[in-house]
């Protein structure tokens, strides 16, 4: 049989093209490498109270963020992408959290296409600046710390404070998408967990309750003495005191002449909290009565008010679970110390490093699911796509964290409810402890 030497010769050239064709479509091959369509660069951010008065909540919280970013790109967490931490601090300029300088710092975070989502805020009313903004845009977040409930849930979600003038669900999320998570308990459940403590364990009968005036104070000191009388306890009176008040003597004064069993106050360590502790030794007939209040004291700052062996005993709840009690968070800590000092550990630092990693791995998953970054800070219409992409995961994960086991529910809560309870006193034992000054004495896991 006679053959052409030249078409011979022509198709066996073809062969390294046609392999070459085959290679890059994958046939043959079991393995793929994924490369990057977008920026592989992705900024992940935080929105606290990092100075003034609110340093001492807000900075051991952001550095848990901060140290989870850290560890995500010494470990590559997410192949091929680097991690950029972009921190905001909420503080106006009467030196404490500030709605307005919140909502300031979520349209700079939105106006940057390459942020895909941030942990924070700390405070509630920060919260419901942010919300509205973030809910449209959309941004993601996962606050560490915020516990009013009518963040999430109106009055047919069974919390009754949040009804009338505070069913805020509409306003928080005008698009029907929930695009806020939370990883703290509700105050809901951290008011009345404070309440049965201070009655049930404790044997308190009469309480005064004071708030700051602001949507966490308010909101837990009404849920503390809802469950306070259906315990059986009386509440001898409620005062509502700004944050800008200087001095309680003249309100502490008229409260000793009802001789409460305890004070409890609904607020910050930088919204009254420190000074009604100070304040409370310069009035007769309470320089060794009870104060309690809710996780808005449960800081270092707090618990170094007056000097120690000064004052009655002090309480407070923390809307998460201890970490220095989790044998599996030693590690944690240990790290966090190391880079930061024991002495600057927060209430929320674990939960903010979770809240942070949690994020983490919402973009990580947004990335296998096929989606894609946005080509660069001003791809307006690629950061929307991506951010979307980054809220479903986060709503859809089962993570487990420092903290345990995270999952969120139909309104963004958390669904790992637990409450612990402190008390402000000297550490012996040497025992670890999540914020220096307190010691846990209980623990309550809630359902609801």
């Amino acid at each position: 049989m006679k053959r052409s030497w030249s078409r011979i010769f022509a198709l066996a050239m073809g062969i390294p093209l046609l392999l070459g064709i085959l290679a890059a479509c994958g046939a043959g091959t079991t393995t793929t490498t994924t490369t990057p369509i977008g920026s592989t660069t992705i900024k992940v951010a935080t929105d606290l109270p990092t100075s003034g008065k609110d340093a001492p909540s807000g900075k051991p919280t952001e550095n848990g963020a901060a140290l989870a970013v850290t560890q995500a790109n010494a470990n590559h967490t997410i192949p091929g992408y680097t991690l950029v931490f972009v921190p905001k601090d909420d503080v106006g300029a009467a030196g404490i959290h500030d709605p307005t300088v919140g909502a300031a710092n979520v349209r700079a975070l939105i106006g940057d296409a390459l942020v895909a989502g941030y942990v924070g805020p700390f405070n509630s009313n920060v919260a419901k600046g942010e919300m509205p903004i973030t809910n449209q845009a959309p941004l993601g977040n996962i606050s560490p710390a915020n516990t009013n409930p009518c963040l999430t849930k109106d009055a047919t979600a069974d919390s009754a404070d949040c009804s009338g003038s505070n069913n805020l669900i509409s306003t928080l999320r005008p698009t029907g998408k929930v695009t806020y998570f939370r990883i703290a308990t509700t105050d809901d459940h951290q008011g009345p967990a404070g309440a049965d403590y201070l009655y049930k364990t404790l044997g308190y009968k009469t309480v005064y309750v004071i708030d700051d005036a602001e949507t966490y104070g308010i909101g837990i000191a009404n849920s503390f003495s809802r469950e306070w009388q259906s315990d059986g306890g009386s509440v001898l009176g409620r005062s509502s005191e700004p944050s800008t008040t200087t001095s309680y003597v003249s309100l502490l004064t008229s409260v000793a002449t009802k001789h409460p069993d305890a004070i409890y106050f609904g607020g910050l360590n930088s919204t009254g909290g420190n000074l009604i502790r100070q304040q409370m030794l310069q009035v007769s007939g309470l320089t060794t009565t009870p104060l309690a209040g809710g996780d808005g004291v449960v800081t270092s700052d707090f618990a170094s008010a007056v000097p120690a062996g000064k004052g009655g005993p002090t309480y407070g709840t923390v809307a998460t679970i201890d970490v220095a009690s989790i044998p599996a968070a030693a590690n944690f800590i240990q790290q966090y110390n190391s880079t930061y000092g024991a002495a600057n550990f927060g209430a929320y630092s674990a939960a903010a490093y979770d809240a942070m990693t949690l994020l983490i791995q919402a973009i990580k998953t947004a990335l296998a699911n096929g989606a894609h970054t946005p080509q660069n800070s001003s791809d307006t219409a690629g950061a929307a796509t991506f951010r979307q992409a980054v809220i479903n995961a986060i709503q859809n994960i089962h993570f487990s964290g420092i903290l345990g086991p995270q999952s969120f529910d139909s309104n963004g809560d958390t669904t790992n409810r637990v409450i612990t309870i402190y008390k402000v006193g000297p550490n012996p034992a040497n025992v670890p402890v999540s914020t220096p000054g307190w010691n846990p004495v209980s623990q309550v896991t809630v359902s609801g």
